[in-house]
């Protein structure tokens, strides 16, 4: 299906927002996810179904000092 990530258009063939963070190699306890302007719970992660024309924003938490 035909996602935009990050402003990006991109084809993808997962259907919940972890197989997605999955497909592209992303851990899910370190990324912060926005659907369609609205943060998705890290704990719904697995029940949250993604659709065509989908907008999301995957952030990355990155530990430093």
């Amino acid at each position: 299906m035909k996602l935009t990530i990050n402003g990006e258009g991109r084809e993808a063939a997962a259907a919940t927002v972890l197989a997605l963070l999955e497909e592209l190699g992303l851990n899910p306890a370190a990324t912060v996810v926005e659907l369609n302007h609205a943060i998705v719970d890290r704990a719904a992660y697995p029940e949250t179904a993604l659709a065509e024309g989908d907008i999301l924003e995957l952030v990355r938490i990155v530990g430093g000092g």
